[in-house]
């Protein structure tokens, strides 16, 4: 409701359409309070806007274009300033995509590569105990005693990113385009820099000590990309559409032309959603299957955590486990060369209503979500890293790199609520939980923007 009551809307009057919606034309537009929540990164405050131009009306609910501004921050260190744009009145029959993001991280989830094979302790991450038994943590002081939490599974990161895409139709195909994009990212990846935890060792320095993470990249870098591929789009609607098919299948080549490390790579990215009206359109039963790979090259750790899609709808496009990919899974915690996963939803629209000169819809969504590393990055380094680090941690008597497990599908289960404005503007509070103990426990909640896909 604070949402709503925030919003500001031109009326352009309240022509109907079969459905009894009123048809929207031109400006509409709403500076909102952003007031959300994250289980992986708190409470989240700020302001956003978002900007649609309908024109005449005659393609309502699509729009010419959309612009957003947001400015937030969360309670856990993590702070957003991002501008994204959607442009459909420029390319005749195509689109293009402006996105430009700073993002601030203070405590940014790390958990290790490669699935399972990176042991996660529990009772490290929530501090439930100072020492596991049998353990010296000396010169490594993992918990310090009285604290609340831990900082080991965490690191200080930012990125600054500028993305641009379009796509146009092939010829006369319906719904077949041709896209291409330009990207840039910028990492800058340090030790953890919050005072409360100056006297603990994290998992990233033993990476960084042990060489699973090399010298060249610890410190983060520049990424340019330049992408091309294939898009087959018959949704009925963008943002929250009942019917069609996406499909989106995108080449993204890294030349490592700025800080000449070496780390020139190509990547693809394939994903798959499927919308089936089970009732009309009240009822839809909804999944993505995604995958990326490394089929070429070699590419930095901090490269190998991003999503390479042509476009996307949530701030983050990071790796598998959080509130975009696998809910309820720990934040970023699923990462390799290869990721695949699957978000399937049944989205039941509950009630329609008018309310402010605005359509507006309260939708639920149940899910599941899995995905797993299909490609995996320097396994074997991460095989012989504790041996590497031996001469500093002669007294740990276990293993905190590699846990000798194989990987298996991540998995997680639960329900959303969705309250929809003009099939545009989607207010999302999800909540889920991880199937599987090593991925994390408890329910865990992400209120915030926009279906996942």
């Amino acid at each position: 409701m604070l949402l709503t009551f925030g919003l500001a809307a031109q009326d352009n009057g309240k022509t109907l359409n079969e459905k009894g919606e009123i048809i929207k034309k031109g400006w509409n537009y709403g500076p909102l309070p952003v007031v959300g929540y994250n289980s992986d990164l708190g409470f989240q405050y700020g302001a956003c806007v978002d900007i649609f131009n309908y024109g005449d009306g005659s393609k309502y609910p699509n729009y010419d274009f959309k612009i957003n501004f947001e400015l937030s921050t969360y309670t856990k260190g993590s702070s957003i300033i991002r501008s994204y744009s959607y442009w459909n009145n420029i390319i005749p029959k195509g689109k293009l995509f402006v996105d430009f993001g700073y993002f601030i991280d203070k405590k940014f989830d790390f958990f290790g590569f490669n699935g399972y094979a990176a042991p996660y302790y529990k009772d490290i991450a929530a501090n439930k105990c100072a020492v596991i038994e049998g353990a010296n943590y000396q010169p490594f002081y993992i918990t310090e005693p009285g604290m609340k939490e831990s900082g080991f599974y965490a690191l200080n990161r930012k990125q600054f990113r500028a993305v641009m895409s379009m796509q146009k139709q092939i010829g006369d195909i319906n719904n077949l385009y041709y896209g291409i994009g330009l990207g840039f990212y910028n990492y800058d990846f340090q030790r953890l820099n919050i005072k409360k935890y100056d006297d603990q060792v994290t998992l990233y320095e033993l990476y960084c000590e042990s060489g699973i993470i090399r010298e060249d990249e610890k410190s983060g870098g520049n990424v340019t990309q330049f992408k091309a591929g294939i898009v087959y789009d018959s949704k009925n609607y963008e943002n929250d559409p009942t019917r069609g098919i996406y499909f989106e299948a995108t080449f993204t080549a890294a030349p490592d032309f700025i800080d000449k490390h070496g780390y020139d790579h190509l990547t693809f990215t394939g994903v798959f959603h499927h919308y089936i009206p089970v009732v009309g359109d009240k009822l839809t039963f909804s999944y993505r299957i995604g995958a990326q790979n490394v089929i070429a090259g070699d590419i930095p750790f901090y490269a190998m955590m991003n999503t390479n899609l042509m476009f996307y709808k949530k701030i983050y496009t990071e790796a598998y486990g959080g509130s975009t990919t696998g809910r309820g899974i720990n934040r970023n915690s699923v990462i390799g060369q290869g990721v695949a996963w699957l978000n399937a939803e049944l989205r039941w629209r509950i009630t329609n209503f008018k309310f402010i000169n605005q359509n507006w819809c309260v939708a639920l969504n149940p899910m599941f979500d899995a995905g797993m590393v299909t490609q995996t990055f320097r396994l074997e380094e991460q095989k012989e890293a504790m041996g590497k680090l031996q001469n500093m941690t002669s007294d740990i008597d276990y293993n905190l790199i590699y846990s000798d497990k194989a990987e298996s599908l991540h998995t997680s289960a639960g329900c959303g609520l969705k309250l929809i404005m003009n099939k545009n503007f989607v207010v999302s509070a999800e909540f889920a939980k991880a199937l599987n103990k090593l991925d994390g426990e408890g329910l865990k909640a992400y209120i915030g923007f926009n279906y996942i896909f």
